[in-house]
């Protein structure tokens, strides 16, 4: 059964491990030489100087290629479900040749075990190694990513460590169970594929966020979560400033779940008129003299003294977010939780062939 189980797989396996063999050939040959450029340049980063610039130049030389392998890292498992999954079964139900195997010594049980085990565990060792390999190469952009591209972000977070694994393995049983359910292999393909991305896109924005408590804390304003200071109207008794939702001081990395701006009193701050921005951005209107003072324009101190100003009078950003060192447990989590639906679905299916397939 194993042997037949290999000759109906072998040609998907060889082209699979040679597109994998091509790609992480590539990014162990470029790998040493971006991690190389990247520790000359923290090296040559001044006490004066937060390496900002660096790091902004750095990831817009590599964006492209970071971008590309991990879209390549998200739609594995997809494809894999759709494939290697949904196909597996409804192609011997759609020609019979599922009785010839039951007709001889080999049980139910045994024909979709062995089907599951060869074809899932390559489906999860193939994405395991595309996963891994992608994140050791990226490791250098993953710490010079804007705060939209760091490493928990959504995006990123779930094309990196472990997870892929995890991923491949859920939507290979999906594309299964789908088969055995509805035993048309072009339906069970668009079913997979409605069901894996509703998953996909639930799990970061209702599930994640609450693997661990976040943490809510208050910081000052600076230059790592002000994106601009303006005036506001022609009184010259207002100030718009332009807060980042996505970035907090002294937790690079950190994916923010939410940001806003408090008063002395710690009530949040209302939006300010005509707000406008990157959807990274919020603007709040704060009650500054941009006549006088240091937010005045023609005392010229820069929007570094106007922040200082703002920060004196009490105002605060208040955020909720999950920091950057829970990331391997987020991992692990996130992987356990795929492995547990992988484990149930395969339930669903060794039920179905038993009970309800002729």
């Amino acid at each position: 059964m194993i042997w037949l189980t290999w000759r109906q797989f072998r040609g998907s396996a060889a082209m699979t491990a040679a597109v994998l063999v091509v790609l992480t050939a590539v990014l162990a040959l470029t790998g040493p030489d971006l991690a190389s450029r990247y520790a000359a340049g923290i090296a040559g980063c001044t006490p004066d100087n937060t390496c900002d610039d660096f790091f902004d130049r750095f990831f817009d030389e590599h964006q492209i290629p970071f971008l590309a392998l991990t879209l390549v890292v998200l739609i594995l498992p997809a494809l894999v479900g759709l494939f290697w999954g949904a196909p597996l079964i409804t192609r011997e139900l759609e020609s019979a040749t599922h009785l010839l195997v039951w007709n001889q010594s080999i049980t139910r049980g045994r024909w979709l075990a062995v089907k599951l085990g060869v074809t899932g565990l390559a489906a999860t060792v193939a994405a395991g190694v595309c996963g891994l390999a992608v994140t050791w190469w990226s490791d250098p952009l993953d710490k010079s990513a804007v705060p939209e591209m760091a490493q928990m972000s959504p995006l990123v977070f779930s094309a990196r460590g472990i997870a892929p694994m995890g991923y491949a393995a859920f939507a290979f049983v999906l594309g299964v169970t789908m088969g055995v359910l509805v035993r048309r292999t072009l339906p069970a393909m668009a079913l997979t594929l409605v069901a894996f991305t509703a998953i996909q896109l639930a799990m970061p924005l209702l599930v994640r966020p609450h693997l661990m408590p976040p943490v809510t804390s208050t910081f000052e304003l600076g230059r790592t979560n002000v994106n601009g200071i303006v005036p506001q109207g022609q009184e010259g008794g207002a100030m718009q400033l332009f807060l980042s939702t996505s970035a907090v001081p002294g937790h690079a990395g950190a994916w923010v779940l939410s940001s806003d701006l408090v008063d002395p009193s710690g009530r949040t701050v209302a939006g300010g008129d005509g707000a406008s921005g990157p959807s990274s951005t919020i603007a709040r209107s704060i009650p500054v003299s941009t006549t006088s003072g240091p937010c005045a324009p023609s005392r010229g101190q820069g929007t570094d003294a106007c922040t200082a100003e703002i920060n004196r009078l009490g105002y605060r950003q208040q955020a909720t977010y999950q920091p950057i060192e829970r990331f391997w447990p987020f991992q692990w989590i996130e992987t356990g939780i795929y492995a547990l639906l992988t484990l149930g679905l395969t339930w669903l299916c060794f039920w179905r062939v038993r009970r309800g397939l002729s």
